[in-house]
């Protein structure tokens, strides 16, 4: 995977992308990250684990583009939901749901079971991010954080279900509340993007 200074990103969510381009460029600034072409190939992910879901999305934009692609995926498991939504996160509420229906429907879920405390509405977000190298080469990186779920959502930054979620590294806030910098620093997508600068090293334009 050495020598590889562009890389094409699989995700199509705005939000991710530019997490992605705000992480990988202050952890490997040689990198250089392609926005994926508008006609790209739409991927079924059909995988049973975050791991395989990520090579699917990543395999099948460097089988498009030719070039070298990155692409990640990440589940909340719930315990109280014996740890869903996990690899079903993104569409949870149903197939083209939006964030907001994803989150009414944990939250109803949790109402569900009359969980209250932190502990009976403790998660995890994982995030397992793939960099696949033209020639099939592939460097992988995970990274997780601990928290529970809020009653109810709360701040108005990030996305997805960041509003319903309060690391337990944190203060209180749920990761909608912080600044991006306070949530880089904690969340599970930063821990997996600086494992794989780590593995990587930076790149030399």
């Amino acid at each position: 995977m050495s020598g590889v200074t562009r890389v094409v990103v699989a995700s199509a969510n705005p939000h991710k992308v530019a997490e992605l381009r705000d992480l990988l460029g202050a952890a490997l600034p040689g990198l250089l990250l392609v926005a994926r072409p508008p006609d790209g190939p739409d991927v079924d992910e059909s995988e049973s684990t975050l791991e395989g879901n990520a090579f699917l999305k990543a395999r099948a934009l460097v089988a498009f583009t030719g070039e070298a692609a990155i692409a990640d995926d990440t589940g909340l498991f719930v315990a109280a939901l014996h740890g869903a939504p996990g690899v079903h996160t993104a569409r949870y509420g149903g197939p083209n749901a939006e964030p907001e229906a994803n989150r009414a429907k944990l939250l109803a879920a949790l109402d569900g079971l009359d969980a209250v405390t932190a502990s009976e509405r403790h998660a995890e977000f994982r995030t397992v991010i793939v960099l696949v190298g033209a020639d099939g080469s592939a460097v992988t990186a995970e990274g997780s954080v601990e928290g529970w779920i809020a009653p109810s959502a709360i701040g108005s930054g990030g996305f997805g279900y960041d509003s319903v979620f309060i690391p337990l590294e944190g203060d209180g806030r749920t990761f909608a509340e912080m600044s991006e910098t306070e949530k880089h620093a904690l969340s599970h997508r930063g821990r997996a993007i600086r494992a794989l600068a780590a593995k990587l090293g930076s790149p030399t334009p």
